[in-house]
């Protein structure tokens, strides 16, 4: 009986017609077919790009099949009924493979209300190319374009150029402009992909960055993705309010930029209220900055909490501006930029045997007119440095542009040093130590009142490793003497690193004792 039943379902199943369903099948489909059903499925490429897709419609390519070439997509849905692109069958998800016959492979450009995936994407030609892509989502003039989601797609093999300046490349970029009609995104997500060996970046933008024409897309999610083998920018968005970048992994950064190329973890560009927790960002080999994260050019109200930051040659933090054209309908700056409950274990490890000043791997750089940085309750365990010439320091401010950070407090932070280190301050104004513990030998110590100096009784001190699971080994034991040693700070989130509620009396560091 049971394999009756089955066997009705499979017949169902191939002989059924959906006029809102479109099967694409590598093998055994063919063009000429209606392509309503696995049992008539298209076949190309080519027919896909030709049609013109209404709302509420699928396209459905077959598990397991593979086609060359690209899908260049028309037709938008609507709020009720998207547009959705899937797999169909069993078997791994179908690949498409642009050999870099193109700059992308995937493109929906001036298109709205689209959901992709379960795709397989690459887009290799024979030499590394400007501006390569493996996906491209674009919007010109088109006004607010919705809803675009791009989901649990494997995007790899995209060799991109390397120089940021010529366009570089990446996995995925999307971008939006617009002269006569000012364009944006609403409701953008790219969630669960799987990004591996691509050039230059993985998820870029572009964007209105101007102050004076600024426009910024709105409910950007950038959600559990997994970056590996990307030497460049992890995930950025460019003119954006409000993107939440969460639970992304960015790991194995090949060491292959040149020195003259810059590029960090995660970090948003003249971008607004960006939220960017619980992810973890190693490995990064870059030769300058090199970060796990930053707060970067024209950013309002960044947030950067509960992350893991760790073995990253550049450090864990970069937070600047530039001052040359801070203060102007263009820039307006990077202020109240806040970094809390974050571990760095590792960072600044950059190990050339050098002592250009382009090499250098503080643990946190802050540069430039940034205003009202507060960073508090981090954990940072510096490493004893590879070389004699490595960079030792663990907060260095400097000038970008001219003008020096302002309004810089650092505040119920834990700081373990394995080695010497030392704080690089100049012409900073009102920078503030308050309630820290220094833990170790340091020069150029920072004034702090409340300061504590002894070991703070890690449950383990030693641990290391990839996976938050690690970060339980930097919680502090019950007879630590930072518990409830900490200042009180207002809008602190509420939360510690590990969920617990902030009331009441505050402990250094990342763990508050319930």
């Amino acid at each position: 009986m049971r394999q009756l039943i089955i066997l009705l379902f499979v017949i169902v199943f191939f002989s059924c017609s959906n006029e809102n369903s479109y099967y694409i099948d590598a093998k055994k489909g063919d063009d000429s077919n209606s392509g309503h059903s696995p049992k008539s499925a298209w076949v190309s490429l080519e027919k896909v790009n030709e049609t013109i897709f209404q709302a509420g419609d699928e396209i459905l390519f077959k598990a397991g099949g593979s086609w060359s070439g690209q899908v260049e997509l028309k037709g938008s849905g609507t709020a009720e009924d998207p547009i959705l692109i899937n797999k169909y069958g069993v078997g791994v998800n179908p690949a498409i493979n642009g050999k870099g016959e193109k700059l992308h492979t995937l493109l929906l450009h001036n298109i709205e209300y689209w959901e992709i995936r379960n795709l397989e994407i690459t887009n290799t030609g024979k030499e590394r190319a400007t501006k390569r892509r493996g996906v491209i989502v674009s919007a010109e003039d088109f006004g607010d374009c919705h809803h675009i989601v791009l989901d649990s797609l494997e995007i790899h093999h995209v060799n991109g150029g390397l120089v940021k300046s010529n366009g570089g490349g990446s996995a995925i970029l999307w971008q939006n402009s617009g002269d006569s009609v000012k364009t944006r995104f609403i409701d953008l997500q790219i969630t669960n992909c799987h990004l591996h060996h691509c050039g230059r970046n993985g998820i870029n933008s572009r964007g209105y960055t101007n102050r004076k024409d600024w426009h910024p897309s709105l409910e950007v999610v950038i959600r559990n993705n997994l970056l590996e083998q990307i030497p460049g920018d992890g995930i950025v968005p460019i003119g954006t309010d409000g993107a939440i970048i969460e639970h992304n992994v960015m790991r194995d950064c090949p060491d292959i930029l040149s020195h003259k190329e810059a590029a960090a973890g995660i970090w948003p560009w003249s971008a607004d209220n960006t939220i960017i927790q619980f992810n973890e960002v190693s490995g990064h080999k870059a030769k300058w900055d090199g970060q796990g994260f930053d707060s970067d050019w024209n950013c309002q109200n960044t947030i950067i909490q509960y992350n893991y930051s760790h073995d990253n040659y550049g450090g864990f933090l970069l937070v600047c501006n530039n001052g040359s054209n801070v203060h102007t309908d263009r820039n307006i700056g990077t202020t109240n930029t806040i970094v809390r409950y974050n571990v760095s274990l590792n960072d600044g490890i950059r190990p050339y045997e050098t002592t250009q000043r382009s090499w250098f791997a503080p643990t946190m750089h802050i540069s430039g007119p940034v205003e009202n940085t507060q960073i508090y309750n981090n954990v940072f365990i510096i490493p004893e440095k590879p070389l004699k010439e490595n960079d030792r320091t663990i907060v260095e401010m400097d000038n970008w542009g001219g003008p020096w950070p302002e309004n810089t407090s650092l505040s119920n932070n834990l700081f373990y040093v394995n080695e010497k280190a030392d704080f690089s301050f100049e012409k900073d104004k009102n920078t503030s130590f308050t309630n820290n513990c220094f833990y170790g030998e340091f020069e150029n110590l920072p004034e702090d009142s409340a300061a504590i100096f002894d070991d703070p009784l890690f449950v383990d001190v030693t641990a290391r490793g990839a996976g938050f699971e690690v970060l339980k080994d930097f919680m502090l034991t019950k007879f630590s003497p930072l518990k409830d040693k900490g200042i009180s700070i207002k809008n602190n989130g509420g939360k510690d690193l590990f969920g617990n509620t902030l009331d009441g009396k505050i402990t250094i560091g990342i763990h508050e004792f319930e």
